[in-house]
């Protein structure tokens, strides 16, 4: 602003620009972001260069703040580049639970429940009694298959019997042809005799006929003693039949005998393999026929079926380690490996496989069971089938920025 003195000088006088205004030291105005436009063009040089200081001291009074500022945004960058590089070598799902092979426990006979030595849950070994069924109807009737043996073993010392009796007759018979043969021969020669001394006058015709018929009766007595030895002999293989035919039923007897002692067995029910009695419903004095369920067994055998998207299977391999924790027991995690992965999605295998072909179609990631198997299963807690885990399968070998840094084996 310019104005002239009244003393009548004409110079012109500047009047002096008002000063701006301290900021208060109650209140800290945060800075403003300089932003120029037209009017600051035509702002005087002063007040930009007083603008410039403003911001240049408020850097100067909060350097720490931005010093702090930098370091943290250097080590979020650096945990995260950690932590990705670590995680980009597991893959896990919570779409995963125990399964086993577990089955009903029924008798393969029928009676009376006389004894339940197990309760609900019990764990049994291989062999524990698990149940027992009255056993008297199958005692008698072992008692009956062993009387049947006995029977047909009789039988059998029998027929032998009687072969050593014909083979002794086979003997006689023997003995019987060969004195016939010597007659006959003897009776041969005699009649040859008498019939030369008839033809020469030096015996009578009377005797050589004697002589001739002599030998015909030896003859017809050797033709009778070679009967009687077929006889024998025929004899002898009418009993090795019948031995055959008491051999065989022997041997039904000796079939019948095994089986009472099975069925005699099977009215004491053990279990087959380690493992728990649960969902339990046999009570003594119960009836039961063959093939009634007394209670389920789950067996110790146990592994896990993660179902994991196929987007996730492409470095998984059978024999990868698998980290696994157990949503009944927060604290605790075991480990185990990848066994197997199945060829073919879940859906594929269900009991309504799902139908792309008709209808509109949407695209869904598929999940695919893989089969995880503990290495050392835990003893202190319990496990069954239908409990819910967390998997985690290491699907790189290689260690990890991280693990390098901490020492931590791969």
């Amino acid at each position: 602003m310019v104005r002239r003195r009244d003393d009548g000088d004409d110079a012109p006088q500047v009047l002096d620009r008002p000063q701006p205004q301290p900021a208060r030291r109650g209140v800290e105005v945060p800075p403003r972001t300089f932003v120029p436009d037209e009017q600051d063009d035509h702002r005087p040089d002063g007040e930009h260069h007083e603008a410039a200081e403003e911001r240049a001291g408020f850097l100067r009074r909060n350097r720490w703040l931005l010093a702090l500022a930098t370091i943290a945004f250097a080590l979020i960058a650096a945990a995260g580049y950690l932590y990705w590089d670590y995680a980009r070598r597991f893959e896990s799902t919570d779409d995963a639970f125990i399964q086993s092979r577990q089955f009903a426990i029924a008798p393969k006979v029928a009676g009376y429940l006389i004894a339940v030595p197990v309760t609900d849950n019990q764990h049994v070994a291989t062999g524990d009694v698990i149940a027992r069924i009255d056993p008297r109807d199958y005692q008698a009737a072992l008692a009956q298959a062993e009387a049947q043996v006995n029977a047909a073993q009789a039988g059998i010392r029998s027929i032998d019997a009687q072969i050593a009796v014909q083979q002794a007759q086979i003997a006689a018979a023997q003995a019987q042809v060969a004195r016939a043969q010597a007659t006959v021969k003897y009776s041969e020669e005699d009649a040859a005799r008498y019939r030369d001394l008839a033809q020469h006058g030096a015996g009578s015709v009377q005797q050589a006929q004697q002589t001739q018929s002599k030998l015909q009766q030896d003859q017809a007595s050797l033709k009778d003693s070679q009967a009687a030895l077929t006889v024998a002999e025929r004899q002898v293989q009418s009993l090795q039949a019948q031995r055959a035919n008491a051999e065989a039923s022997l041997a039904q007897a000796e079939a019948q005998h095994r089986q009472a002692e099975l069925n005699l067995g099977y009215t004491t029910i053990t279990a087959a393999q380690a493992g728990r009695v649960v969902n339990l419903s046999a009570a003594v004095g119960e009836f039961v026929q063959a093939g009634t369920s007394l209670a389920m067994f789950v067996p110790d055998e146990l592994w896990m079926v993660a179902n994991f998207k196929e987007t996730q299977l492409d470095l998984m391999r059978p024999g990868q380690p698998v980290t696994i924790s157990i949503d009944a027991y927060p604290g605790r995690v075991v480990h185990g490996h990848v066994a197997s992965v199945q060829p073919g999605s879940g859906t594929a295998f269900s009991l309504l496989p799902a139908e792309n072909a008709t209808g509109n179609y949407v695209k869904i990631v598929q999940r695919v069971p893989v089969k995880l198997v503990l290495d050392n299963p835990p003893t202190d807690v319990t496990l069954g089938p239908g409990m819910s885990v967390v998997p985690s399968v290491r699907v790189r070998a290689d260690r990890s920025l991280y693990e390098k840094l901490f020492g931590q084996q791969a």
